[in-house]
């Protein structure tokens, strides 16, 4: 029951100057950190911490206007203000009338699992994930195993901008303690007994995933091989990110120096992993997906599969899969929009070019998680006795892809950007003018668009979810030339923006 206290807490401002004393006196909330599915700022310019006591209580207040149940599972990743961004959000969740469980360090799946097996229909994980240090956020659900999509942050937006904040009685606090070796038990519980001795390089980025992914691993059995899993959030080697080549090519040479047979790679807050074969190739994650939609295949005959725009065509077009009778259906990029399309389909997993990995039941409980996403590679290889990594990436009918490439491109306008480049390629086509010299045969526009030319090549533009970016991926099943020419065409495309900036990465 709301209390009769007046709603004392002020409206957040959008932008306040640091060290001065209205910063301290006032919450700031930068609005366009409530992104499509998460909520990521730079703190503390975008937000301070009065600014994520208002998004505590704006959430506690969402949850109650949905009627949901208000217990929830909180944690935070490892950087040096996460506990206190944490701390915030727990004050202004219990003066909402929630009642917390913190779990305290935490991978993101922690916070999932913690979901079930604590009996919380809700979840804020204080996560910013992969992105640089600098960068805050909160990875939000009130319907296990899904996260917020779209309505939910809009609405949560309205709520915390406006200030219209309700106080509620009943809020609690309580810590959870060695909640990961529960976390662990169940993951080992859900492994099957690994019989080949293999080796495997795990790469956490310095990152939270250090804590906690060789130990897993050890547990499976198999021969750790720890590379940056030190602590130290200025991460200084590499962001810790299994789609920069920057953490892929440091795998890669210790896979190479060890002789190991995978490589593994942990994003920050332990939801993605990335792999390296056993002769140093850095295999995109939508490869590795279709490598799993094979092993999985074999079990679960006509299995539906989802995946997200930026993968590959391998997903429809491998005979191998087509023989077994798989269904793939293509989705919207983002672990929240896949995550729900998984458990829409029953499909039996989803997989994103990103390393976001959703096994569903049997295999898991629909969520993402990069320890078992790990899990299920090492059971490939065990299932594969007579196979190296390698070996079955050979086997998949060969393509050239890109990797995820981001050019800068501000929040407030990437996505008239990308609707601009959207129309541009629909008058191409409607003009029956080619892309880098092929006639376009599809445009996908249910995330950004995704541009197919006779020959099966494609290239895909569309908004960064959680960063001033745009995303740019190609790939050709026919050459490596016809790769640059696509990347040649669409950048032609982006060019023609002046808002658009640099790349983080090309091909």
């Amino acid at each position: 029951m709301s209390s009769d206290r007046p709603k004392a807490f002020p409206t957040p401002l959008p932008r306040l100057e640091p060290n001065t004393f209205t910063f301290e006196q006032w919450p700031m909330v930068k609005p366009t950190g409530f992104r499509e599915y998460d909520a990521r700022w730079l703190f503390p310019q975008e937000i301070n911490l009065m600014g994520v006591q208002a998004l505590g209580l704006g959430l506690g207040t969402l949850i109650h206007e949905r009627g949901v149940r208000p217990d929830i599972v909180t944690g935070h990743d490892f950087r040096a203000y996460s506990s206190s961004i944490k701390l915030a959000l727990i004050a202004g969740m219990q003066a909402a009338g929630l009642r917390v469980k913190d779990i305290g360090l935490a991978l993101s799946p922690m916070a999932y699992f913690g979901q079930f097996a604590l009996d919380c229909p809700c979840v804020a994980m204080v996560t910013a994930s992969h992105n640089d240090n600098g960068w805050t956020g909160v990875k939000m659900g009130a319907e296990r195993p899904m996260t917020f999509g779209p309505d939910e942050m809009g609405r949560l937006k309205e709520i915390v901008t406006r200030g219209e904040f309700r106080y509620r009685d009943g809020g609690a606090y309580e810590f959870v303690s060695d909640f990961a070796q529960v976390y662990f038990d169940d993951l080992v519980a859900r492994a099957k007994p690994v019989s080949r001795k293999l080796k495997v390089v795990a790469a956490c980025g310095n990152g939270t995933a250090g804590a906690f992914a060789p130990a897993l691993l050890e547990r499976l059995g198999v021969e750790v091989i720890p590379l940056d899993v030190e602590p130290d959030h200025s991460f200084p080697r590499y962001n810790p990110n299994p789609e920069d080549m920057a953490m892929l090519h440091a795998i890669a040479d210790k896979v190479r120096e060890t002789g190991a047979d995978v490589g593994l790679g942990f994003d920050g807050d332990g939801d993605r992993c990335g792999v390296v074969d056993d002769e140093g190739e850095e295999i995109f994650a939508d490869k590795i997906g279709v490598m799993l939609a094979r092993d999985l295949s074999k079990l679960h005959p006509e299995a539906t599969f989802v995946v997200d725009v930026k993968s590959t065509g391998l997903y429809a077009a491998d005979p191998e899969l087509q023989s077994r009778g798989v269904r793939t259906d293509y989705w919207k990029t983002g672990h929240s929009y896949i995550k729900r399309r998984v458990n829409e389909l029953s499909a039996l997993a989803g997989f994103e070019k990103s390393g976001h990995f959703f096994f569903n039941a049997p295999v898991g409980r629909g969520y993402d998680d990069g320890l078992l996403t790990a899990i299920a590679v090492i059971e490939m290889l065990d299932r594969n006795p007579g196979q190296s990594m390698a070996d079955l990436y050979r086997a998949l009918p060969k393509t050239w892809g890109s990797p995820t490439m981001s050019p800068h491109c501000a929040d407030e306008v990437k996505y008239g950007v990308v609707e601009a480049v959207t129309e541009r390629f629909r008058a191409l086509q409607a003009a029956g003018e080619p892309v880098g010299g092929h006639a376009i045969t599809s445009l996908v526009t249910v995330n950004g668009v995704r541009v197919t030319t006779a020959d099966g090549t494609w290239g895909l533009v569309r908004a960064s979810s959680n960063k001033p970016e745009l995303v740019v991926v190609v790939e050709s099943p026919v050459s490596e030339a016809r790769l640059h020419e696509m990347f040649a065409a669409v950048d032609g495309v982006l060019r023609q923006h002046p808002e658009v900036g640099a790349y983080n990465q090309t091909i």
